[in-house]
Protein backbone atom coordinates (compact mmCIF):
# COMPACT_ATOMS: atom_id res chain seq x y z
CA UNK A 1 0.00 0.00 0.00
CA UNK A 2 1.15 3.49 -0.77
CA UNK A 3 1.18 6.29 1.80
CA UNK A 4 -1.92 7.76 0.14
CA UNK A 5 -3.68 4.38 0.37
CA UNK A 6 -2.86 4.20 4.09
CA UNK A 7 -4.13 7.75 4.70
CA UNK A 8 -7.38 7.00 2.85
CA UNK A 9 -7.77 3.76 4.81
CA UNK A 10 -7.21 5.72 8.02
CA UNK A 11 -9.90 8.24 7.07
CA UNK A 12 -12.35 5.46 6.21
CA UNK A 13 -11.74 3.69 9.53
CA UNK A 14 -12.02 6.98 11.44
CA UNK A 15 -15.55 7.79 10.22
CA UNK A 16 -17.29 5.78 12.95
CA UNK A 17 -15.05 7.43 15.57
CA UNK A 18 -15.87 10.82 14.08
CA UNK A 19 -19.61 10.20 14.25
CA UNK A 20 -19.54 8.82 17.79
CA UNK A 21 -17.34 11.74 18.90
CA UNK A 22 -19.86 14.20 17.47
CA UNK A 23 -22.53 12.43 19.51
CA UNK A 24 -20.41 12.62 22.68
CA UNK A 25 -19.81 16.32 22.12
CA UNK A 26 -23.51 16.92 21.52
CA UNK A 27 -24.38 15.21 24.79
CA UNK A 28 -21.86 17.23 26.80
CA UNK A 29 -22.94 20.47 25.09
CA UNK A 30 -19.58 21.99 25.94
CA UNK A 31 -15.96 21.28 25.17
CA UNK A 32 -14.34 19.41 28.04
CA UNK A 33 -10.70 19.08 27.04
CA UNK A 34 -9.95 16.11 29.31
CA UNK A 35 -12.94 14.09 28.08
CA UNK A 36 -12.22 14.98 24.46
CA UNK A 37 -8.56 13.94 24.68
CA UNK A 38 -9.29 10.71 26.56
CA UNK A 39 -11.99 9.79 24.05
CA UNK A 40 -9.78 10.63 21.07
CA UNK A 41 -6.82 8.78 22.58
CA UNK A 42 -8.90 5.66 23.26
CA UNK A 43 -10.41 5.72 19.78
CA UNK A 44 -6.98 6.18 18.18
CA UNK A 45 -5.43 3.50 20.39
CA UNK A 46 -8.07 0.89 19.61
CA UNK A 47 -8.12 1.76 15.92
CA UNK A 48 -4.35 1.13 15.91
CA UNK A 49 -4.42 -1.97 18.15
CA UNK A 50 -7.17 -3.82 16.31
CA UNK A 51 -5.31 -4.10 12.98
CA UNK A 52 -2.26 -5.32 14.88
CA UNK A 53 -4.37 -7.90 16.73
CA UNK A 54 -5.96 -8.97 13.44
CA UNK A 55 -2.55 -9.19 11.81
CA UNK A 56 -1.18 -11.26 14.71
CA UNK A 57 -4.18 -13.56 14.80
CA UNK A 58 -4.66 -14.16 11.09
CA UNK A 59 -3.47 -17.74 11.23
CA UNK A 60 -5.36 -18.67 14.38
CA UNK A 61 -8.60 -16.75 14.45
CA UNK A 62 -9.40 -15.39 11.00
CA UNK A 63 -12.43 -17.53 10.17
CA UNK A 64 -13.93 -17.32 13.67
CA UNK A 65 -13.50 -13.55 13.86
CA UNK A 66 -14.96 -12.93 10.42
CA UNK A 67 -18.12 -14.84 11.37
CA UNK A 68 -18.75 -12.81 14.53
CA UNK A 69 -17.03 -9.40 14.30
CA UNK A 70 -20.02 -7.62 12.78
CA UNK A 71 -22.38 -9.10 15.37
CA UNK A 72 -20.10 -7.96 18.20
CA UNK A 73 -19.88 -4.43 16.81
CA UNK A 74 -23.64 -4.31 16.25
CA UNK A 75 -24.37 -5.59 19.77
CA UNK A 76 -22.07 -3.09 21.46
CA UNK A 77 -23.36 -0.13 19.44
CA UNK A 78 -27.01 -1.16 19.84
CA UNK A 79 -26.49 -1.51 23.59
CA UNK A 80 -24.89 1.94 23.87
CA UNK A 81 -27.49 3.47 21.56
CA UNK A 82 -30.33 1.95 23.54
CA UNK A 83 -28.88 3.31 26.77
CA UNK A 84 -28.59 6.74 25.19
CA UNK A 85 -32.20 6.68 24.00
CA UNK A 86 -33.45 5.58 27.41
CA UNK A 87 -31.33 8.27 29.05
CA UNK A 88 -32.77 10.87 26.70
CA UNK A 89 -36.30 9.86 27.62
CA UNK A 90 -35.66 10.29 31.35
CA UNK A 91 -36.44 13.58 33.01
CA UNK A 92 -33.61 15.92 34.00
CA UNK A 93 -33.89 14.86 37.61
CA UNK A 94 -33.27 11.24 36.76
CA UNK A 95 -29.73 10.02 36.25
CA UNK A 96 -28.71 9.75 32.61
CA UNK A 97 -27.35 6.29 31.83
CA UNK A 98 -25.10 7.31 28.93
CA UNK A 99 -22.20 9.41 30.11
CA UNK A 100 -19.31 10.02 27.69
CA UNK A 101 -17.14 11.07 30.63
CA UNK A 102 -17.20 7.54 32.11
CA UNK A 103 -14.21 5.40 31.21
CA UNK A 104 -16.40 2.31 30.76
CA UNK A 105 -18.53 4.14 28.19
CA UNK A 106 -15.47 5.41 26.33
CA UNK A 107 -13.88 1.96 26.34
CA UNK A 108 -17.05 0.32 25.00
CA UNK A 109 -17.34 2.94 22.25
CA UNK A 110 -13.66 2.53 21.35
CA UNK A 111 -13.98 -1.24 21.03
CA UNK A 112 -17.27 -1.05 19.11
CA UNK A 113 -15.98 1.46 16.57
CA UNK A 114 -12.71 -0.42 16.01
CA UNK A 115 -14.08 -3.85 15.09
CA UNK A 116 -13.76 -3.02 11.37
CA UNK A 117 -10.08 -2.24 11.97
CA UNK A 118 -9.67 -5.82 13.18
CA UNK A 119 -10.78 -7.04 9.77
CA UNK A 120 -8.29 -4.66 8.15
CA UNK A 121 -5.56 -6.29 10.23
CA UNK A 122 -6.65 -9.68 8.96
CA UNK A 123 -6.29 -8.37 5.40
CA UNK A 124 -2.83 -6.99 6.24
CA UNK A 125 -1.79 -10.49 7.20
CA UNK A 126 -2.88 -11.75 3.79
CA UNK A 127 -1.37 -8.95 1.72
CA UNK A 128 2.36 -9.00 2.30
CA UNK A 129 2.78 -7.43 5.72
CA UNK A 130 5.01 -10.14 7.12
CA UNK A 131 6.92 -8.39 9.91
CA UNK A 132 5.98 -6.10 12.76
CA UNK A 133 8.17 -3.40 11.21
CA UNK A 134 6.10 -3.56 8.01
CA UNK A 135 2.81 -3.07 9.84
CA UNK A 136 4.06 -0.33 12.15
CA UNK A 137 3.54 2.58 9.74
CA UNK A 138 -0.03 1.54 8.81
CA UNK A 139 -1.12 1.20 12.46
CA UNK A 140 0.46 4.54 13.39
CA UNK A 141 -1.33 6.29 10.51
CA UNK A 142 -4.63 4.62 11.41
CA UNK A 143 -4.27 5.58 15.08
CA UNK A 144 -3.34 9.20 14.36
CA UNK A 145 -6.14 9.56 11.82
CA UNK A 146 -8.73 8.25 14.26
CA UNK A 147 -7.39 10.49 17.02
CA UNK A 148 -7.61 13.60 14.82
CA UNK A 149 -11.08 12.80 13.50
CA UNK A 150 -12.28 12.10 17.04
CA UNK A 151 -11.02 15.48 18.24
CA UNK A 152 -12.70 17.20 15.29
CA UNK A 153 -15.97 15.31 15.86
CA UNK A 154 -16.00 16.10 19.56
CA UNK A 155 -15.43 19.81 18.84
CA UNK A 156 -18.21 19.89 16.24
CA UNK A 157 -20.59 18.09 18.59
CA UNK A 158 -19.81 20.37 21.53
CA UNK A 159 -20.27 23.45 19.36
CA UNK A 160 -23.59 22.21 17.96
CA UNK A 161 -24.72 20.94 21.38
CA UNK A 162 -24.68 24.48 22.75
CA UNK A 163 -27.20 25.50 20.11
CA UNK A 164 -29.58 22.54 20.24
CA UNK A 165 -32.31 22.62 22.87
CA UNK A 166 -33.78 19.14 22.70
CA UNK A 167 -32.61 15.77 24.03
CA UNK A 168 -29.69 15.00 21.74
CA UNK A 169 -29.19 11.71 23.59
CA UNK A 170 -32.10 10.24 21.61
CA UNK A 171 -30.58 11.33 18.29
CA UNK A 172 -27.17 10.10 19.42
CA UNK A 173 -28.63 6.74 20.38
CA UNK A 174 -30.31 6.41 17.01
CA UNK A 175 -27.00 7.30 15.30
CA UNK A 176 -25.10 4.64 17.27
CA UNK A 177 -27.71 2.00 16.50
CA UNK A 178 -27.61 3.12 12.85
CA UNK A 179 -23.84 2.64 12.73
CA UNK A 180 -24.27 -0.83 14.22
CA UNK A 181 -26.95 -1.72 11.67
CA UNK A 182 -24.74 -0.36 8.86
CA UNK A 183 -21.83 -2.56 9.99
CA UNK A 184 -24.13 -5.57 10.25
CA UNK A 185 -25.68 -5.05 6.80
CA UNK A 186 -22.28 -4.45 5.16
CA UNK A 187 -20.92 -7.72 6.53
CA UNK A 188 -24.04 -9.79 5.90
CA UNK A 189 -24.38 -8.64 2.29
CA UNK A 190 -20.66 -8.86 1.43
Amino acid sequence: MTLLDLILLSVALAMDCFTVSITSGLIQRRLVLKTMLITAFMFGLFQALMPMIGWLGISSFSSALERWDHWIAFGLLAFLGGRMILGGLKSDEEEKSFDPTKFSTTLTMAVATSIDALAVGLSFGCSGYETFASILLPIIIIGIGSFLFSVAGFMIGAYAGKRINFPVEIIGGIILIGIGVKILIEHLTA
